[in-house]
């Protein structure tokens, strides 16, 4: 192992809380991390064991559906259109904005072991923006690489009402450790491409060389980040998990709005409270992880050497 884990994580540490101006630059990382999903298998399974049969749509059912969804549509298409265009421009722009986020801390990080005093916020945002588009680019195609590759696990599942998903279990699991494996890589080319200017696919292949250098650090470094990351997550998200119990507990009973009880309302008072307390604590965590990433990939390019001493004899 060529890295010094204790050096990188105590020295991680002592930046982000000298230099707190990357706590918003982590609070920014963030609106690129995680997406939410939905799942209406079980519905749709429900209906399946009720009707007693294969097909759920019989007796005109599904012309019916289709025909209402068209008139739906037709009447609606403007409001809809407006508001999926609407949507994705806030997802391109809070997307971006965590970009600018992960650039700024590699870029604040590197300018402090360069020896710079202190950060300024304006400074690292205009730095960071010449490397926007390449960071987006290299985050996109990788991000479509793993949606192709997914797409046939999708359509199976959905033909197969999920039934063929067993059988691709075994393939599911190996792109575990590979999107594993794949995130490291983009953590060291994220910081090459800002350390050394580099472009995508030269930044791409730049952090596979930095991986490949110290394949047991970047292991450790990943295991101890990601597992501890996911415990401090928790334990920041539980607030909000406890709150939101009693609202959990009598969604059973509640049949309207005007059925809901107080503690619900209280519980939802208490998350909305909560929230913003737990978007800047999720930034500092952020920032913490980012900056010993950015000083791993220091390790790695720049590796200490042991230089020769000179004794000069007498004349």
């Amino acid at each position: 192992m060529k890295i010094n884990l204790g050096n990188i994580l105590s020295r991680a540490w002592q930046i982000i809380w000298n230099h707190k101006v990357l706590w918003i630059f982590g609070i920014l990382a963030g609106f690129a991390n995680g997406a939410g999903s939905g799942n209406s298998g079980n519905r749709t399974s429900s209906q399946f064991n009720q009707n007693g049969n294969s097909n759920p749509f019989q007796g005109g059912q599904m012309e019916q559906f289709s025909r209402q969804f068209t008139e739906f549509f037709q009447r609606y298409m403007l409001i809809i259109i407006a508001a999926c265009v609407v949507i994705f421009i806030l997802s391109f722009v809070f997307y971006a904005l965590g970009m600018i986020g992960r650039i700024g801390i590699l870029k604040g990080v590197f300018k402090l072991e360069q020896g710079a005093a202190s950060l300024m916020f304006a400074e690292l945002w205009s730095e960071s923006m010449p490397y926007f588009w390449r960071f987006f680019g290299l985050n996109f195609l990788v991000g479509l690489a793993f949606l192709v590759i997914l797409l046939p696990f999708f359509a199976i599942a959905i033909a197969t009402m999920g039934i063929g998903l067993a059988c691709l279990l075994p393939l599911l699991c190996v792109l575990v450790p590979v999107a594993w494996v794949v995130s490291v890589i983009l953590e060291q080319a994220q910081a090459a491409i800002v350390a050394e200017d580099l472009g995508m696919v030269d930044g791409f292949r730049r952090g596979w060389e930095i991986v490949r250098s110290d394949v047991g650090g970047m292991v450790a470094l990943a295991l101890i980040l990601g597992i501890g990351g996911a415990i401090v997550g928790f334990v920041l998200a539980l607030p909000i998990i406890l709150a939101l119990l009693p609202l959990i507990l009598a969604a059973p009973s509640m049949s309207s709005m005007s059925s809901i009880p107080p503690a619900a309302w209280v519980s939802l008072a208490c998350c909305a409270v909560y929230f913003p307390v737990l978007l800047a604590l999720n930034g500092i965590l952020l920032s913490y992880v980012k900056t010993a990433w950015a000083l791993s990939y220091l390790q790695l390019a720049t590796p200490k050497t042991d230089t020769p001493v000179i004794i000069e004899g007498n004349a």
